[in-house]
């Protein structure tokens, strides 16, 4: 069964993310109170519906408690912010991302119960949504609109498995540049390296290849 993704708020932010995780062939949900900001997601995301957040029985009608993950992407209403994060973590939402607008906001989505809090000014919605997706993605870097390098934590799917076995440039176009193990690094390993669980492994490649590789690798891990 598909995990299923709630995202609250489509502004630059939210929208962002919502893209971002229907890439990955997930299901979202996405709920903003403004109708147009609906309709430019409702021909791509699984569901999109105007709705008051804030509304504590919008929420049990949605089944929000239901998602796996909730994101709190509201833009400018901290106060709509803290109290839709805090209907969230109160209705069991196993977990809860929110924006933070600076650091006192921030302090108060932590001190409520959002599992997670993140800062736009230093996080992109894309990375963000990378981390959301697979706890195996430790970190997440643009280089082009297309193009990104991206960390993975080797899970038992390729656990003893070399490089030439995995093949990554052939099956989806993406090059293995380095491997992190307890502390060291090793850059342009040889074909021959065996990548051991709990190895990072740094890829480099255009996003379509690299989340195709994520889906190969993690997917009903």
């Amino acid at each position: 069964m598909k995990k299923q993704y709630a995202v609250i708020g489509l502004g630059r932010f939210g929208g962002s993310i919502c893209k971002a995780l229907l890439s990955h062939g997930v299901e979202v949900l996405a709920i903003d109170r403004s109708e147009e900001r609906v309709n430019k997601f409702a021909a791509i995301a699984t569901y999109a519906v105007v709705a008051d957040a804030t509304d504590e029985a919008t929420l049990k009608n949605l089944g929000i408690r239901n998602f796996d993950h909730v994101i709190v992407a509201i833009g400018e209403d901290i106060q709509a912010s803290i109290l839709t994060t805090l209907m969230l973590v109160e209705q069991g939402v196993k977990h809860v991302t929110a924006k933070a607008q600076n650091d006192y906001h921030g302090k108060v989505l932590n001190k409520i119960g959002a599992h997670m809090v993140v800062h736009p000014e230093r996080d992109m919605g894309v990375r963000i949504a990378h981390n959301i997706i697979s706890e195996n993605v430790l970190d997440y870097l643009e280089i082009s609109d297309e193009y990104s390098i991206i960390e993975l934590r080797a899970g038992r799917k390729i656990n003893g498995r070399s490089l030439v076995e995995l093949n990554v440039r052939a099956k989806y176009g993406c090059n293995i540049v380095a491997i992190k193990r307890e502390g060291d690094i090793n850059v342009s390993p040889l074909a021959d390296e065996i990548i051991k669980t709990g190895d990072v492994v740094i890829v480099i490649g255009a996003d379509t290849d690299i989340n195709r590789l994520e889906r190969a690798w993690f997917d009903n891990e």
